[in-house]
């Protein structure tokens, strides 16, 4: 008898079609879990199953496939682990929404790239003030401690959600009118490639775990791990600021490229 199309979540699910496109894959020595791991991703990737669509549950991949129950689970769970699906507790499994991302090797306006998404931006102030650059900050921007020094701390926000976390510090003398500003129109990044046009960058990249006040500020789990990125930018050889932008791990990426010669 034929098995019947079946709509879950919004996201129509022909048995028999999963059945044939798992069939298609079972040339070569690949285990079954990494095919149906293969079949949900390029699903995605087609734009067949789209970001928070359900996914059909693991009752409709084992009779859709022929397949043991262990082994469908396997796949959805190393799916869930590496972000292309969300896993929720007794609802099913959900595709994951796209995690916002950076070039790594370049230096990018954030609100630029969020639009680019095709997403709303929107930032929040947290502070932006003159202060007395200690040891460790001045030597950081070539000044001595003591010297006034301007800093702001923003947090940037695609779809509603914080993404990141932004701790800049700038030379005074190169960003004249920077406590001024009002940064929720336009970023730091915005103002200073303005006044100060850059030449170089740096990026500084590890893994750590945010502190209990940035937490609260992002809305993660102290166990979450996060992405810091400490940035220097120059203008005509000169250094101009450092920033510290500290992004949640589940919801950002890194992205480069290269070539050899």
């Amino acid at each position: 008898m034929r098995q019947r199309t079946r709509t879950v979540g919004g996201l129509v699910v022909d048995p028999a079609e999963l059945g044939r496109l798992y069939e298609q894959r079972t040339s070569g020595s690949a285990a079954a879990y990494r095919r149906v791991k293969d079949l949900v991703a390029e699903r995605i990737a087609g734009g067949h199953w789209r970001e928070d669509d359900a996914l059909p549950s693991e009752s409709q991949f084992v009779e859709a496939l022929g397949l043991s129950r262990m082994t469908v689970n396997r796949a959805l769970r190393e799916l869930a682990a590496e972000g292309v699906i969300r896993r929720v507790m007794g609802v099913g499994s959900f595709v994951a929404p796209k995690k916002a991302s950076s070039a790594l090797l370049e230096v990018h306006n954030i609100a630029d790239e969020v639009r680019h998404r095709g997403h709303r931006y929107e930032a929040r102030v947290l502070s932006v003030r003159e202060e007395r650059a200690d040891e460790k900050t001045g030597a950081h921007l070539g000044l001595g401690t003591g010297e006034p020094v301007f800093r702001s701390r923003v947090v940037h926000y695609e779809d509603g959600v914080a993404i990141q976390l932004e701790d800049r510090y700038v030379v005074p003398a190169f960003a004249p009118g920077y406590l001024e500003q009002d940064f929720t129109r336009q970023t730091p990044f915005t103002f200073l490639s303005k006044v100060a046009p850059l030449g170089k960058g740096e990026h500084i990249v590890e893994a750590v775990l945010a502190s209990p006040e940035e937490c609260a500020i992002l809305g993660v789990a102290p166990s979450e791990p996060c992405l810091l990125i400490r940035r220097r930018t120059w203008s005509r050889d000169a250094l101009v600021s450092i920033a510290r932008l500290l992004h949640p791990g589940s919801r950002y990426r890194l992205e480069g490229a290269f070539a050899t010669h």
